[in-house]
């Protein structure tokens, strides 16, 4: 049986993670289709136990540089590593041990509950044959609270609603007990209190130790919840403008040029944080 640590409580913890805050590290990957430079030679640094924000504008490849950290397509160069162990040669299993990845409008038509769904994220964690344990089933319920979906645990999947789905592929990636958890757009479908509800928790897996990397369109919500930004631009293919903290990075001389806007920065009365306004320029 998977041994599922727990905090002060005797409650399952749905994101105790297996290791120490990790650091991602992208080197010079590339990527092309059909003979179409996708992504050139990007640089991506996501900082242990923070929440990296992946912006850029439609077509940039964010979508794509995360699905090539995750392990589901191959780049043709390259190297993604996590705390320095090479993601791209590591077995599936194993990788599906460290990384979790949830998906843009990941869709289901098979009759599988949502409990089902969510259990899984705990099949690299046990042996091939074997079926869900006790704690297992605890653990996956414990993250269907954590989203907010624990009402939905019956439930197929394919009669739920974008947002709905949206939770629970999180609390999917919750079950997995991942050190890195890649996003692609979380906040898709989702009214802003479900936004920022959802960027709520992503801040607190990253303060128990997990490193997130999702990608973003709002650069508002990016600017109220990330910690640090990297920014991909179009043409001929996405590239990396600019990476760091994000009151250095999402500033008018990166903004501008990059998504063709006039940007003002101000700042929030209550939590200092960066918020932007655009114009057309």
């Amino acid at each position: 049986m998977t041994s599922i640590p727990s905090r002060t409580t005797a409650a399952v913890d749905p994101v105790a993670t297996p290791g120490p805050p990790a650091t991602l590290s992208a080197e010079r990957v590339r990527w092309s289709v059909e003979g179409r430079l996708v992504l050139d030679d990007v640089d991506v640094t996501a900082p242990a136990g923070a929440v990296t924000g992946l912006l850029g504008p439609n077509g940039t490849g964010k979508s794509t540089l995360l699905r090539l950290v995750a392990g589901v397509q191959r780049p043709d160069g390259g190297r993604v590593s996590l705390v320095g162990a090479d993601l791209l040669t590591m077995d599936r299993r194993r990788r599906a041990r460290q990384v979790a990845f949830v998906e843009q409008d990941a869709t289901s038509e098979l009759p599988v509950t949502v409990l089902d769904a969510v259990l899984l994220g705990r099949t690299p964690h046990r042996s091939m044959l074997a079926g869900p344990t006790t704690a297992d089933g605890a653990l996956a319920r414990s993250a269907l609270e954590r989203v907010g979906a624990a009402d939905l645990a019956s439930r197929e999947i394919a009669t739920l609603s974008g947002g709905e789905r949206q939770r629970v592929h999180m609390a999917r990636a919750l079950a997995q007990q991942p050190r890195l958890l890649l996003l692609d757009e979380p906040t898709n479908h989702l009214d802003v209190a479900a936004q920022l509800s959802t960027m709520r928790l992503v801040r607190e897996l990253a303060a128990d130790g997990v490193t997130v990397l999702t990608a973003l369109h709002d650069l508002s919500l990016a600017a109220a919840t990330c910690d640090h930004a990297v920014v991909l631009a179009p043409g001929p293919a996405g590239h990396v403008v600019a990476a760091g903290p994000v009151d250095e990075v999402l500033v008018p001389e990166v903004i501008d040029p990059v998504y063709r806007v006039r940007t003002t920065v101000l700042r929030h009365p209550r939590t200092g944080r960066p918020v932007l306004v655009f114009d057309q320029p």
